[in-house]
């Protein structure tokens, strides 16, 4: 592939260079004096074309034969890398191009997660004096009760005395009640309120207080009413248990409104808004969709899994949400320039700011927490939106870097086609649509179809291009893998094995015995140390690494083991970027060769600063470069 992307970089480099006698006219030579300069000739590596020399030669890293790179003086006194292309040259590259334009951007993102019990709606029934339960009214998990069913009956010497109080304490409101003493008569009234103030703290009800009264005896036992309906999800108690003061005994759920708990990836959070609307679907219901408004973000990202947490509050009046159901959601937003995500649905609509479901048409009070409710703009919200559009570019025009990218724009008013690369700065995609932040503007054209080759032709002539420009290198994106330290240590064995069999292949050896260790160290990966995500992450990232071996330990001559060590290298290098690993004597760094593998390109992985090829060994060993630094040794 690089060799056919070369061979037709050299076809647009000749056709580039005729270009001027295509346009039927004969040209005359510049006069004396005139500004215009002779075309300045230079010689460079068609694979590394940083390498210029002032005349024809070899290469000093691949030793290949430099041809022939021109710049015209224009082109050096540019600041941005130009290329000027004749019709011709230009219906063979097939570049395509297209306006930049302002739009609202629509963009749908995709989230997982699961059904829970709203949190704010648990009951928990608790005993309030010590005693026995010789009664559970309620005596499995799953059943739902009202408010005001009788859940438990418990004998506490506790209520019997405060019983015994306050039936006392009316005997003797009565008895004083002939009183001639005024003090005698109040402080019996306030015993008797406080013995019934008692009462009621300790769980009574007003229909046993008004029962106790009528039957004039204190009851042995005393029942326990549901303060609220629900399920009962949590029975923590059993008959003829001595309980004390707070214990647990039932948890009361009420599933009339439940939680959606998703999770969005950092990417999505630019199209995410507190009260969306979030549509979702069920395994148990194929075929419908359900609704929920999005109630809470959570303001911390897990920078293990790299996702926030997103909640919906759903409301479920036939309970056929049930906690624990698995969810796949789908959010739709349209944003503009200003970040709002635009819902014409809430055109004057008040919200509340902590229950989203709850909107009114004008300022009142929420329903639920009795907050007032605000004005929807004031949450983030466009209920307009298309005065605010987004500046975009076809999700094909840019050459991602990193966190910047590359276009090439069609520079106006020119006798030729001429494309000028620009870097920009993306804001999040949105479908075929890249929201661009800076570096291009309306109404300018930028190459869709082509711009890797125009690309490919500027590093031909050792001008700035995506691969060469480097504020433009790759930026890491795989998160951190956190793991044990005897894991990690286990790991750097294996790292070590792979460090001695790069070098013995760039020493020409066999590297038989140097497989076998490293199959080995693989093999001796104590896989049982890594639990949960961590557990499920090492499997997503080193399943590459395990196809990789198991063609390596297949192989048995050098040749096959360096097709082998390609992959290899690849899969290790996500993992060593992932974990990290510990420091050596020297700088372990990420080496590229560009000829290696039939001109495919591959790299490696290799402690120090000079280049060991692996691929070539002697016969071409320091052919490729360092890309970058890995993990510093320890003698810096």
């Amino acid at each position: 592939m690089r060799l056919q992307l070369h061979l037709l970089s050299l076809v647009i480099l000749g056709l580039v260079g005729t270009s001027t006698q295509s346009c039927g006219s004969h040209s005359e030579p510049a006069p004396e004096g005139s500004s215009s300069s002779p075309t300045e000739i230079s010689w460079t590596c068609s694979m590394h074309p940083q390498v210029r020399q002032p005349e024809a030669g070899k290469c000093p890293i691949c030793f290949m034969d430099l041809i022939k790179a021109q710049a015209t003086g224009d082109e050096e006194q540019s600041s941005l890398p130009r290329l000027e292309l004749s019709p011709v040259a230009r219906a063979l590259a097939q570049i395509e191009t297209a306006l930049v334009e302002r739009r609202s951007v629509a963009h749908e993102i995709e989230m997982v997660g699961k059904v829970t019990v709203d949190e704010t709606r648990l009951s928990y029934i608790t005993t309030r004096v010590p005693g026995r339960l010789d009664r559970l009214f309620v005596d499995y998990t799953g059943v739902s009760v009202r408010a005001g069913d009788h859940l438990v009956q418990i004998y506490s010497p506790t209520l019997f005395a405060a019983q015994q109080e306050f039936l006392q304490a009316r005997l003797n409101v009565r008895r004083q009640g002939q009183s001639t003493s005024e003090t005698l008569r109040a402080t019996a009234a306030r015993t008797a309120a406080a013995a019934r103030s008692k009462l009621r703290l300790l769980g009574f009800s007003e229909e046993q207080l008004a029962e106790l009264v009528e039957h004039g005896t204190p009851q042995e036992h005393t029942t326990l009413y549901a303060p609220a309906g629900g399920v009962v999800i949590h029975k923590d108690a059993l008959e003829g248990m001595y309980v004390k003061e707070g214990t647990p005994i039932y948890t009361i759920a009420d599933l009339s409104k439940v939680w959606v708990q998703l999770e969005a990836y950092e990417s999505d959070l630019p199209w995410l808004r507190y009260g969306q609307d979030v549509e979702f679907r069920l395994q148990a219901y194929p075929g419908e969709t359900f609704h929920g408004r999005v109630a809470f973000i959570d303001p911390v990202l897990d920078d293990r899994t790299r996702t926030v947490k997103v909640r919906l509050n759903v409301d479920n009046p036939d309970q056929r949400l049930k906690p624990g159901m698995f969810v796949s959601a789908t959010a739709e937003a349209r944003l503009t320039s200003g970040g709002a995500v635009v819902d014409h649905s809430l055109a004057g609509k008040w919200m509340c700011p902590m229950h989203p479901e709850v909107t009114a048409d004008q300022a009142e009070l929420c329903v639920e927490c009795e907050m007032d409710l605000v004005p929807a703009t004031d949450l983030g919200f466009a209920v307009g939106g298309e005065e605010e559009l987004s500046l975009v570019i076809p999700q094909s025009a840019p050459l991602i870097t990193g966190k910047r990218a590359v276009v090439y724009v069609e520079v106006k008013d020119t006798a030729a086609p001429t494309y000028e690369g620009r870097v920009i700065a993306l804001g999040p995609r949105a479908g075929d649509w890249y929201v661009v932040l800076e570096g291009v503007e309306e109404g300018e054209r930028v190459v869709v179809n082509g711009a890797f080759k125009l690309d490919s032709e500027l590093q031909i002539r050792a001008q700035p291009s995506m691969m060469s420009l480097e504020e433009l290198r790759p930026e890491r994106t795989i998160p951190d893998l956190d793991v044990p330290a005897p894991f990690r240590a286990e790991f750097d064995e294996l790292v070590d094995a792979y460090l001695l069999l790069q070098s013995v292949l760039a020493a020409d050896e066999d590297g038989g015995v140097e497989s076998a260790r490293l199959a080995s160290a693989h093999a001796s990966l104590d896989l049982t140390l890594l639990s949960g995500l961590t557990a499920r992450r090492w499997e997503d990232l080193a399943h590459q690494l395990d196809e990789a071996l198991a063609t390596l330990s297949s192989c048995t001559d050098v040749a096959s083991r360096r097709a082998a060590l390609a992959p290899l290298s690849s899969s290790l290098l996500v993992l060593v970027e992932a974990i990290g690993t510990r420091q050596r004597d020297g700088d372990l760094g990420l080496f590229h060769c560009p000829m290696a593998l039939d001109f495919e390109g591959a790299e490696w992985l290799q402690l120090g600063e000079e280049v060991l090829n692996p691929y070539f060994g002697a016969e071409m060993l320091h052919c490729g470069e360092r890309q970058r630094v890995l993990s510093e040794g320890s003698s810096r």
